[in-house]
């Protein structure tokens, strides 16, 4: 009986020897297919590859800062906020040549809206010495993206009339207004305020 389970034991052990044998052959040699060294592909490489764009960051700064802010803000869009901006700058200037303080408080920070007052309140009852004839340009020249408060400058390039007390003609001379907006990004009002202004106001 020891005798016969040796021989199954060789026998198996055999039979598991062409088995390896024969896996090996199919397993272990080449094929003419296999990628070569320089077509492996590198794992770093590959996912960085992989990467969904526009998810890549632009270069220049300004073009960074506004990519942030939408990014932060889903909601963002250049050109609509571009469109706020023009609004603004009207609004926002109507509402000082005709003094109505009460328009220009919620577009202006606590210290725009002083400087603001203080010219109305020098003026008096004298009415604003020019008023917007129309914006010719408006372009984003600066944004930044600190602590969830977005601020993004605006150059405006707009001209301005003014009439003599003895024609009534108006003369008209142009300006050029840089203005920084801010926003507190997940607050609940849309509006950008008026939060630095160059240039003397009309």
């Amino acid at each position: 009986m020891p005798d016969a389970q040796l021989i199954e034991i060789l026998v198996a052990a055999m039979v598991a020897g062409v088995i390896l044998f024969r896996l090996y052959t199919v397993l272990g040699r080449r094929t003419g297919h296999e990628p070569q060294s320089q077509d492996r592909i590198n794992p770093v490489s590959s996912a960085a590859n992989l990467r969904a764009l526009p998810a890549d960051r632009p270069s220049e700064p300004q073009a960074r800062s506004l990519f942030d802010i939408q990014l932060a803000d889903p909601s963002f869009e250049t050109g609509h906020f571009l469109k706020g901006a023009r609004s603004a700058y009207e609004i926002i200037l109507k509402a000082f040549a005709g003094g109505d303080r009460a328009s220009l408080k919620p577009l202006l920070s606590d210290e725009v809206y002083k400087a603001f007052d203080g010219e109305i309140a020098k003026r008096g009852s004298t009415a604003a010495a020019e008023t917007l004839a129309g914006i010719t340009d408006a372009q984003i020249v600066h944004a930044t993206l600190e602590n969830q408060t977005a601020e993004i400058t605006v150059s405006y390039r707009a001209q301005f009339a003014h009439g003599t007390s003895s024609s009534g003609d108006y003369v008209q001379r142009d300006v050029t207004d840089v203005w920084t907006f801010a926003r507190q990004i997940g607050a609940s009002s849309p509006t950008w305020t008026l939060v630095a202004t160059t240039g003397a106001l009309p």
